[in-house]
């Protein structure tokens, strides 16, 4: 490939067609350097809205607590057993609100990244699937929160009315955002089936046929993925995989016509 005389950070697109292997790792530093800038940024932002954070995932036990005051010991408030446990969590948290926040410089970076590689047809198909991805994603997360109090209500009445529920701030937030992660992952897996149909790896008839046996390794999936095992996220992660799974065929039939 020739060498053209710009460097990567001012190529144009049709410069960037004709860039060196070590002109495309260089790019991809450049645009790596950018998203961690932005979670840095955001990070710090996220920071001073620590308290609200933790006040709305918070929610959901001190729901649990106001109509089990029998399971009350320290009301809906999370205990730590070191000095420096608050600081870590408070750092945890400010980073995940940092890196969600920076999603969309993320998602830009990376389509400024593989954009220039794409054909004007690919292209065409682009924008769809980054949006979908972005849209399915989050019904996945929002899917998560709505279920959430149910799972962690379950949770805590399965141990039995002798224990009581002392949280550890990082193991609930851990698993309260393990749970948005995995199931926002989770719902973009749609996403697979239509670009199999429409590169013409795996038909629509082919998925069609596969119908059963696809919904027992869903709903194996959903047993295995959910962070909380109880039975409400196991619902909440199979049923929409399934109804998506039926979506999927019937979109990608139609886009491959």
């Amino acid at each position: 490939m020739a060498v053209t005389d710009r460097r990567p950070e001012e190529a144009s697109e049709e410069d960037l067609a004709t860039m060196t292997l070590w002109e495309h790792l260089t790019e991809l530093r450049n645009r790596i350097l950018v998203c961690v800038i932005a979670v840095i940024v955001m990070t710090i932002i996220a920071w001073f809205f620590y308290n609200d954070a933790i006040r709305f995932m918070r929610g959901p036990y001190c729901h649990y607590v106001a109509l089990h005051p029998h399971k009350q010991i320290a009301g809906c408030k999370l205990v730590t057993n070191g000095p420096l446990d608050g600081f870590l969590v408070r750092l945890k948290v400010s980073l995940y609100g940092g890196i969600a926040l920076s999603t969309p410089v993320i998602f830009w970076e990376l389509w400024a990244f593989i954009t220039p590689g794409l054909r004007k047809s690919e292209k065409r198909y682009a924008v769809p699937f980054v949006s979908s991805a972005v849209v399915l994603f989050a019904m996945g997360v929002t899917t998560s929160i709505l279920v959430f109090p149910k799972a962690l209500s379950w949770l805590i009445n399965v141990s039995g009315n002798g224990v009581v529920p002392l949280f550890q701030p990082q193991r609930y937030f851990t698993l309260y955002v393990a749970m948005c992660v995995i199931f926002g992952a989770i719902f973009m897996y749609p996403l697979i089936v239509v670009g199999l149909e429409l590169t013409g790896v795996v038909p629509s008839l082919r998925w069609r046929k596969w119908r059963r046996p696809a919904i027992v390794i869903l709903c194996v999936v959903a047993a295995v993925a959910t962070p909380s095992s109880d039975p409400f996220s196991f619902l909440a992660m199979a049923i929409p995989m399934v109804v998506l799974y039926e979506l999927s065929i019937v979109i990608g039939r139609v886009l491959h016509k």
